[in-house]
Parts: structure tokens; sequence; C-alpha cells
């Protein structure tokens, strides 16, 4: 009786320390992944100081995702991802992202100076993101589907985040704005090294590269996951990227815009994300990581068609109400993704596995970035549609995951 009881007790006490250290990691996430719209958040300061356009934010913005790019695939051709213990990766990711970032905002002297450090900050997320969802796998395994929700809902706030601080504090330079983002990005840092690695921990005893990475892409499981990840990926970080421009267009369809309005807005529209994750997370829980999936990229899907249709003749208060939806709808299929391909994969893998899908997704989005910002002056709110190819490939890519689906 008495072992029994002590079991049980051990069993409480590990539970209890896994949920202390997924909100450790939840939070340092929404800390570190601040960075990657920092300048998002100062639109349209630069876009008076350096008269910048549509096309040359999406041009700021794909440099952060361009510098992922190439960070996700240095982790993966070296191994980093599953061979170095992941809180350090992490937590030397977030101060080479803090310091890149506040060189942004202290020494960019243009629109060129400014794209190389983005580029920089880019790639030190790729050891804050994709790491992260690994770490939380260590402390969590059984549980995937819920607690990447909660991470995913962090990354949600974190880059929804910036656009808060400039609302609060419109009166503030931007570079001001941009630093905050840089602390954040250090307190985060600090917390994952506090916290070390999580007691599931496993690292790749043999040099892990990108060819063990890309075996897993064999599991039709994993490549039915990973195309559906990749279809929402073109939507994604399209729609974010395109959040304040399209608040402006429906706050200007009844009075004029302020800054301190688009900014608080856009922060609503792409931080909403963040409660559309946990909803995802429970749906999930009940019925399956792929019904949920599914569920979020039709609605987001059927957005990107109708949104056109009645954004230049309703008004702000409808347009507004739609962008909520959109954002509710469009990122909460995403930890689901990623829960569905840790599933599929061999837990030595996770790291490089989800370095890889992370790489080609955020190729994925910086083509349809540059797609949708090059031609917003010109289409307006019907540069919806161009995200919309997205959700259609990924609803057909992850079907057969809907067949066979367990309750995860």
């Amino acid at each position: 009786m008495s072992t029994g009881l002590g079991a049980d007790r051990t069993e409480a006490l590990a539970a209890s320390r896994a949920n202390r250290a997924i909100a450790v990691i939840a939070l340092a996430q929404l800390f570190g992944t601040s960075l990657w719209f920092s300048a998002n958040a100062a639109m349209h300061d630069l876009q008076l100081s350096w008269h910048l356009t549509a096309s040359g934010m999406g041009w700021l913005t794909n440099s952060v995702q361009a510098g992922f790019i190439v960070g996700t695939l240095i982790s993966a051709f070296t191994g980093i991802a599953d061979r170095l213990p992941t809180s350090r990766v992490f937590a030397a990711c977030g101060v080479l992202g803090a310091v890149l970032n506040a060189l942004f905002a202290l020494c960019s002297s243009g629109f060129a100076s400014a794209v190389v450090f983005r580029f920089g900050v880019g790639v030190a997320l790729a050891g804050i993101y994709p790491l992260g969802m690994k770490l939380l796998v260590t402390w969590a395994p059984a549980r995937a589907a819920q607690t990447l929700a909660w991470l995913v809902a962090m990354l949600t706030l974190g880059t929804a985040s910036v656009h808060a601080i400039r609302g609060a504090f419109d009166a503030l330079p931007w570079q001001t704005v941009v630093l905050a983002s840089s602390l954040l990005a250090l307190i985060g840092a600090a917390m994952v090294l506090t916290l070390g690695e999580g007691p599931h921990a496993r690292r790749a005893q043999s040099k892990a590269g990108v060819g063990n990475a890309r075996s897993v892409f064999r599991s039709p499981e994993f490549r039915a996951a990973a195309f559906g990840y990749f279809g929402h990926m073109w939507e994604l970080y399209a729609f974010w990227t395109l959040v304040p421009l399209l608040v402006v267009h429906a706050l200007q369809s009844g009075a004029a815009a302020s800054t301190r309005d688009v900014a608080l807005w856009s922060f609503a529209v792409i931080g909403i994300g963040a409660l559309g994750c946990v909803a995802g997370g429970a749906f999930s829980k009940r019925f399956g990581s792929a019904r949920a999936a599914f569920a979020a990229l039709l609605v987001s899907g059927s957005i990107c068609l109708l949104y056109p249709f009645f954004a230049d003749k309703a008004p702000a208060y409808a347009q507004l109400a739609v962008l909520l939806i959109w954002g509710v709808s469009v990122v909460a299929d995403s930890p689901q993704f990623s829960a569905l391909s840790v599933r599929a994969c061999p837990p030595e893998r996770v790291g490089g596995a989800l370095t890889i899908q992370n790489s080609l997704g955020f190729f994925i989005s910086a083509c349809s970035i540059f797609s949708a910002t090059s031609v917003y002056h010109a289409l307006g709110a019907w540069s919806s549609l161009l995200l919309l190819p997205g959700p259609l490939f990924g609803l057909i890519a992850m079907s057969p995951l809907l067949k066979k689906q367990p309750r995860w």
C-alpha cells in the first residue's frame, strides 16, 4: 500500500514539475518570438522615414523569413537540433536575436542595413521556435497536441506583442518599441537556460544531419502532416504581414485611422489567434489533431475566398469582425500539424524533422509574403485570394489522416 502511495506521489510531483516547465517554456517562447515582427510594429514610422511601400515592408519581413530558413538549414545539416542540449541552443539564440534586433533599432541607416540585421534575427529565431517545440516535448510527450497548442499560442502573442507595445506607447520612438522586444527575448533566454532539459530528452548518438531528418518523409503519416503544414504556412505569415494594411483598409472605410488604432487592432487580430490555438488543443483532445487542423484550415480558407467580396462594401466593424475570426482560425491548426509530425517520427529525430519541416514551411511563407505584398497596392483586399491556394492544398494533402485519425 505504501509503495503504491509513494508511486502515486512521485507521479503527481513529476506531472506538477512538467506543468511548471511547460508554462516556463511557453512564456519564454512568447518573449523570444516578439523579435519576429518587431519591424512591422514600426511600419508607419518606417514608411515615413524610409519611404517604404507595402512591397518594401514585405521585403523587410521576408529578410527575417530568409534568415530563419538559413538558420534551420544550418541546424539540420550540422545536427545541432538533435545533438546539443536544446535549452542551451535556445538560450544562445535568444541572446543573439536580441542583440541583432537592438542593432536594427540603433544602427540601421536605411532599408539596406535594416535588411541585414533582420536577416540575422531570422537566423537566431531558427534556434527559438522549432527547438522550443522540441524542448516542450521532452517534458510531456504524451500531451504533445495540447502542450504545443499553448506553445504556438505564446508564439502568436509574441508576434502580436510589438503591436500592443506600439499601441500603448504610440508617442515613443519606434526604436524604443523594437528594443522592448530585445529585452523580452533576453528574459526568455534566461528562463529556458535556468530550466534545462526535460526528463524525456533524447539526443542522437550518431551524427544527425539533413539526411536523417529527411528520412522521416518516407512515412506517409509524416508526409501528410508536413504537406498540410506547408499549405497552412502559405497563408499564415502572409496574412500576419498584411494585417496592419487590412486594418487600415477597414478603419478608413469609416474615419481616418490613427497609428494607435491600427496598432491595437493589429494586436487584436493577430493575438486572438492564441485563443484559437488553445481551443484547437481542447478540440483535438476529444476529436483528434487531424480533425482539429482540418476544421481550422477550412474556416481560414473560406475567409480567404469570401473576404474580398464584401471588404470594400461592408462597414468597418464588419470587416474587423471577419478579420478577428480569420485571426482565430489561421493559426489554430499550426500546433496540431506539429503534433501530428511529432507522432509520425522517431523521438531521436524530432528536432531535425521539425527543423526541416519549418525550413520548408518558411520558404513557402516567404514566397507568399512576396506575392501578397507586391500586389497589395493594386489589388487591396482582393490580394487575399492569393492566399487561398495554401489552405486548398493543405486540406487535400492532409485528408488521408482523417481516415485513420486516432484521438491524440
